[in-house]
């Protein structure tokens, strides 16, 4: 897989020499994470692809200077995965933010 930007040296543009070593392992950690559970043990792998994306987020931006890039940056890397493989992260996402209360933080809609 080639990686845009992954020829440029650490030193050139430091974000962008991390985006691109993290995308080449994000593919392997997200597929050890389709159907694993996330509840038997602390660093498991769907809490490791997770995280992963987090940092592949952090990365795309700053190498991008931009926000919405991170949020591009793993959307590129989440195509790169079979739909059932994105499906099982986005309901880790949604565990995890609904123990964290989430849910209590966002205002109610009004009855239709």
């Amino acid at each position: 897989m080639h990686i845009p930007g992954r020829d440029v040296s650490r030193e050139a543009n430091p974000a962008q020499h991390e985006l691109g070593e993290l995308a080449e392992e994000i593919v392997p950690v997200l597929l050890r994470a389709n159907g694993a559970s996330w509840y038997e043990e602390e660093g498991n792998d769907v809490d490791q692809a997770v995280a992963d994306l987090c940092r592949i987020r952090r990365a795309g931006s700053s190498a991008r200077s931009s926000a919405g890039a991170g949020d591009a940056a793993v959307r590129d890397m989440l195509g790169l995965v079979d739909p059932g493989t994105v499906i099982w992260i986005a309901s880790r996402a949604v565990s995890f933010m609904d123990e964290q209360g989430f849910p209590e933080t966002v205002p109610e809609r009004p009855p239709s």
